[in-house]
C-alpha cells in the first residue's frame, strides 16, 4: 500500500511538469491539423454527398419540410455540415488519442527514469514488436470477456463492477509490459506481474474509473449542443491528462518495484556479514639459526 500511495502522489506532481502539459495539449493540436486537412481536401465533396443523400430520403425531406413550416427553414443549410461534423469528430478524437497514447507511455517512462531511476540498468527484455503483439493479445482477451459478461450488465450492481474490472485488468497488463519493456528482463517483468498482481490491478481499475470522467462531458455536449465544441475540447484534454497520470503512476510503481527486486537479489547473493572463518592452522616455526660451537671444539681448532 505504501508503494501505491508513494507512486500516486509522485504521478500527480509530475502532471505539472511542462513536458507532461505539452503532451496533454498534443491531441488538440493534432485534431486542429487533421480538421484543416480534411476541410481543405474533402469538405466540399463530403457535403455534396450528404446533400444528395438527404434529397434521396423521403422521411428526411418531410422533416425538413416540417422545419420550414415552423419558420426554421434557415436550418436546412446547416443540416449537412452538422451531420458531417458529428460523423467526423469521433474519428478525429480516436486517431489523435491513439497517436498520443502511442507516444505518451514511452515519454512518461523516460521522464520518470531520468529524474528518479537514472542508475537503473536497462536490460531491454521486450521490443516494439513484442509490445504490439502483447497489446493485441490482451485486448482480444478483454473484448472477449466484455462480450461474455454483457448479460451480467443488466444487474445494476454488477454493471458498475465488471466493465471497470475488465478494463482495469487490460490497463495494467498493457501498461506494465510497456513500462518495463526497456528496463526489465523478461524474468523480472514476470516476477513483478506475479508478486504485485493485486496492487497493479487496483491501479488499473482506479485509472479506468478516472478515464470515465470525460464521458460526463461528452454526455453534456450531447445535451447542450451549443457548448458541444468547447466541452469536446475540454473532455479530450482531461482524458489525455488522465492517461498521462495513469502512465506516470504505473511508471513510478513498476520501476520502484524493479529497483527493490534487484536490491533484494543483490543482498541475497552477497556473503553474510556475520560469517566467521576458522583460523588457519598454526605454522610450524623452525629455528634455522646456527647453534654456537662447543668451546672445547673451538679450542681444538
Amino acid at each position: 500500500m505504501k508503494l501505491i500511495l508513494d507512486a500516486s502522489w509522485r504521478a500527480a506532481a509530475y502532471c505539472l511538469h511542462p513536458r507532461v502539459i505539452a503532451l496533454s495539449l498534443l491531441p488538440l493540436a493534432l485534431m486542429a491539423i487533421l480538421a484543416l486537412g480534411l476541410n481543405y481536401f474533402f469538405w466540399e465533396q463530403a457535403l455534396a454527398s450528404i446533400n444528395a443523400w438527404l434529397l434521396s430520403s423521403d422521411w428526411l425531406m418531410r422533416g425538413i419540410g416540417w422545419l420550414e413550416s415552423m419558420g426554421l427553414g434557415g436550418l436546412k443549410a446547416a443540416i449537412a455540415p452538422l451531420i458531417l461534423i458529428v460523423a467526423i469528430t469521433p474519428v478525429l478524437v480516436v486517431v489523435s488519442l491513439l497517436f498520443v497514447a502511442f507516444m505518451m507511455t514511452p515519454a512518461m517512462v523516460k521522464l520518470v527514469a531520468l529524474r528518479r531511476f537514472a542508475q537503473l540498468e536497462r536490460k531491454r527484455g521486450a521490443g516494439m514488436v513484442s509490445s504490439v503483439l502483447w497489446s493485441l493479445a490482451v485486448t482480444a482477451v478483454a473484448l472477449l470477456a466484455l462480450l461474455i459478461s454483457i448479460p451480467l450488465w443488466f444487474i445494476p450492481p454488477l454493471v458498475l463492477l465488471i466493465p471497470p474490472l475488465i478494463w482495469g485488468w487490460l490497463t495494467y497488463r498493457v501498461m506494465v509490459f510497456d513500462t518495463l519493456a526497456e528496463h526489465a528482463s523478461s524474468e523480472e517483468r514476470k516476477q513483478i506481474m506475479r508478486e504485485h498482481r493485486m496492487p497493479l490491478l487496483g491501479i488499473g481499475v482506479v485509472s479506468g474509473y478516472l478515464g470515465a470522467a470525460p464521458a460526463l462531458l461528452w454526455a453534456s455536449g450531447v445535451l447542450f449542443l451549443v457548448l458541444a465544441p468547447i466541452l469536446i475540447v475540454v473532455a479530450i484534454w482531461i482524458y489525455t491528462l488522465v492517461f498521462a497520470f495513469s502512465s506516470l503512476w504505473f511508471a513510478h510503481y513498476c520501476l520502484a518495484a524493479l529497483e527493490r527486486i534487484r536490491s533484494d537479489n543483490l543482498k541475497q547473493n552477497e556473503p553474510s556479514a556475520g560469517m566467521k572463518y576458522a583460523p588457519s592452522a598454526p605454522e610450524l616455526i623452525v629455528d634455522v639459526q646456527p647453534k654456537p660451537v662447543l668451546p672445547a671444539l673451538e679450542n681444538k681448532l
